[in-house]
């Protein structure tokens, strides 16, 4: 057994990584998972994890939900990227969120996807979130426990890169169905993505599988696909962990227009196919 099982939270372990287990596989004791809200009803939750930032998660994040409510699944996003918050501005959300002495209510886009961040709870949204990692991890529990999800088929999680306060909380407190894991096609990135895995199995958390981003890009001109990073490792890394790597993602000025002008409800239809046939058919579970 591991010493790290009497610990409340792993980050506060003093212990060598030798003497505690965390090296190897031995998967790490959690704790209860926390309760939804009464009042709100979720189905299924998916985590979208990455081993570092820059990657495109939150892109990731925000298509699929789009993806899924376009195939007539209600879909909730909790931005748990609390130090980076992004998914309001995709979708063009502002202001501040509403509750009563129930709980609190999630924003909504403009295609009903329901929506929690931070940033959708600060007067000024670019003012910088500066909170130690007990205050961050509580506000990700409240985002769960406090928050009147509307029956929704699956809640997909944006979470912070690595594997620091928040994955942890996360993987502890919040009962997921499982994780996608976010790369894009470099070496170096699929190496970090492994910790991030190992994490995940050791917290008896599933990884479902990859999506590789940033994947190629094509030529306006002839169409030639051009591997701007080189060639890809992910679909290696995923062979290596054996799961599945779902789809490439490739680089879009579209997409990165829609994102800015806060539009990304309107991205091309078909672009996460394979990813998408896969949580479906999670969701399709009672």
């Amino acid at each position: 057994m591991s010493n790290c099982e009497s610990c409340e939270s792993r980050s506060n372990c003093s212990s060598q990584p030798s003497e505690c287990g965390s090296a190897g596989n031995e998967r790490v004791h959690t704790p209860e998972k926390l309760p939804q809200h009464d009042l709100a009803s979720v189905r299924h939750v998916i985590g979208i994890c990455s081993g570092k930032g820059g990657v495109g998660k939150s892109m990731v994040t925000a298509l699929t939900a789009v993806e899924l409510a376009r195939a007539g699944l209600t879909v909730g996003i909790l931005d748990a990227d609390l130090t980076g918050p992004s998914i309001p501005r995709l979708f063009g959300l502002r202001g501040q969120l509403s509750g009563s002495e129930h709980g609190i209510f999630p924003a909504q886009s403009h295609n009903g996807i329901q929506i929690i961040s931070v940033n959708l709870m600060l007067e000024n949204a670019d003012a910088p979130v500066i909170w130690r990692g007990p205050v961050i991890s509580g506000v990700v529990k409240q985002f769960w426990t406090d928050v009147i999800w509307d029956t929704l088929d699956v809640l997909l999680i944006d979470m912070p890169p690595g594997t620091g306060d928040v994955p942890l909380t996360v993987f502890q407190s919040i009962p997921l169905d499982g994780i996608v894991m976010v790369s894009t096609p470099q070496d170096l990135v699929s190496m970090i993505v492994r910790k991030a895995r190992n994490m995940a199995l050791m917290m008896g958390v599933k990884v479902l599988g990859f999506v590789e981003n940033m994947s190629l890009m094509k030529c306006p001109c002839c169409g030639e696909e051009i591997n701007v990073f080189g060639p890809g490792y992910t679909e290696a890394a995923a062979a290596e962990m054996n799961v599945p790597l779902f789809d490439r993602l490739p680089i879009q000025s579209q997409l990165a227009e829609l994102a800015d002008e806060g539009r990304i409800e309107e991205a091309p239809a078909g672009l996460l196919p394979n990813l998408i046939t896969a949580l479906k058919s999670i969701i399709a579970k009672p």
